[in-house]
């Protein structure tokens, strides 16, 4: 079912939050020999919490995300639930509080039925961890459902919850949706507050992610947990409702988001055959994109995660190695090793970024791209080595959407259609600051014309 459909019949009285928190419970417990997609289940627990929304919901209130079961990734805290970071230095920790919008959720009526595994600190494009091993997707378990939202991602793409809360800060709630094929929407930098949790490695860039197996649902826990919040100085207000029409926006396309880099033909053919529903259905699609700082800078731009995982644990890593994944030592080395005139320079490139994204805006309700450059590959490599038939480095894989947490514009990844293997293919639809239910609308939309294609059904 749907978030919708859940909250429809709660409220109707013809489905009982409490069986369904524990059914949810027991069939995400079924699935982890196959997808290991949680850190821990509680169906207790989620069965306690439904029972005291039933109550509310008997007191009077109302509520719109009533008995919806939710996952939460490893990196946001949900009070009295061991919360990792799948990472050694944190096992044990129990979440002394929620995050805000775990806490909002909460109030709007969903159930946390579970924790979703994500790559260690959030910083791999691969669902791998020293605590808990290998997440996989949900079509097809030797392949990765990438990360480092992977946990979530492979849940709700295996139907087995209807909504999660990830983290986006590279993509990391974007392309492992357009991987397992479900919806992921990072919103514009500070649309949800974020006071309270774990230190972010990614300076003004980490953003909370709604996650669902459709628009309407990702609108829907987007609404109960976006706003503003004393507590959190960065936090903006958004836009209000957009009441325009879809079809007459000016919309810009962009098969390769304006850069010099590889795509995989079946990514390429996919995306081709979505835009060309998209234009029989929008009146203004153009091809455009955004002139963006050079490669180098670009390249740069890595640098201050690198420098936020030396700051934060560069000396428990030196101290005792064993306890990280390898592949996130290689990155507090490079960040232990890093003149501050390089971090500089990379929130310089952080800011000509954003300039460049508001320079086209001004012209551009919004922009659209492929999400990723290539579908899921094998779990066994954190990223692939190939990609268009030309070798690429351990980011190559991530290109399309970094650039919008830098420039805090708000970006979701919708599925467009099917690659090789008939893996998933995700469409990127991003809009300017603030314009998230422009984005979200505009999505919906284009949802609603690949549908009629025959391109995609959710």
């Amino acid at each position: 079912m749907r978030a919708r459909e859940i909250v429809r019949a709660v409220a109707e009285g013809t489905l009982d939050p409490v069986a369904l928190a524990g059914e949810t419970a027991r069939a995400c417990r079924e699935s982890q020999p196959r997808l290991n997609a949680f850190t821990i289940i509680d169906g207790m627990r989620a069965e306690a919490d439904a029972r005291a929304v039933q109550a509310r919901l008997h007191a009077g209130e109302t509520l719109p995300l009533a008995g919806v079961p939710l996952i939460v990734k490893d990196n946001i805290w949900a009070a009295g639930w061991p919360t990792t970071q799948g990472s050694k230095v944190y096992e044990g920790h129990v979440s002394p509080r929620d995050a805000l919008a775990v806490a909002r959720a909460r109030q709007a009526g969903a159930i946390v039925v579970g924790i979703g595994t994500c790559s260690e600190f959030a910083s791999k494009g691969q669902t791998t961890t020293p605590l808990y091993g290998v997440t996989r997707h949900p079509d097809d378990p030797g392949l990765t459902p990438g990360g480092s939202s992977g946990g979530n991602s492979a849940a709700i793409g295996a139907g087995l919850v209807p909504l999660g809360l990830g983290t986006d800060g590279g993509g990391s709630s974007r392309r492992p949706p357009a991987h397992c094929g479900i919806v992921g929407f990072k919103p514009s930098y500070g649309a949800i507050a974020h006071p309270y949790g774990f230190p972010e490695p990614f300076w003004w860039l980490s953003c909370i992610a709604p996650m669902a197996r459709d628009v309407t649902d990702c609108a829907l826990l987007f609404e109960a947990v976006a706003g503003e919040d004393p507590a959190d100085p960065e936090s903006r207000p958004v836009a209000p409702a957009f009441t325009g029409e879809p079809a007459g926006m000016r919309v810009a396309f962009a098969p390769k988001l304006g850069l010099d880099v590889p795509v995989d033909p079946d990514v390429e053919a996919a995306f081709g055959t979505a835009l060309a529903a998209l234009s029989r259905a929008v009146s203004d699609l153009r091809e455009a994109a955004p002139e963006w700082p050079d490669a180098r800078a670009r390249q740069d731009l890595m640098a201050s995660q690198f420098a936020g995982l030396a700051a934060f644990y560069g000396d428990r890593w030196r101290a005792e190695p064993e306890l990280f994944d390898p592949d996130i030592g290689v990155q507090i080395e490079r960040g232990l090793a890093m003149p501050a005139t390089t971090l500089a320079g990379a929130m310089e490139s952080s800011l000509l970024v954003r300039r460049a994204a508001a320079r086209f805006f001004a012209d551009f309700d919004l922009l659209i791209s492929p999400t990723t450059p290539c579908v899921a590959w094998s779990n066994t490599v954190s990223a692939p080595a190939e990609i268009g038939g030309m070798p690429v480095d351990p980011r190559g894989h991530a290109v399309f959407t970094p650039l919008f947490n830098h420039a805090w514009t708000p970006a979701l990844s919708v599925p467009c259609g099917r690659g090789r293997d008939n893996l998933p293919v995700g469409m990127q639809i991003v809009g300017p600051i603030g314009q998230d239910r422009k984005v979200l609308a505009f999505a919906a939309f284009a949802e609603r014309v690949f549908a009629a294609a025959g391109l995609w059904s959710s």
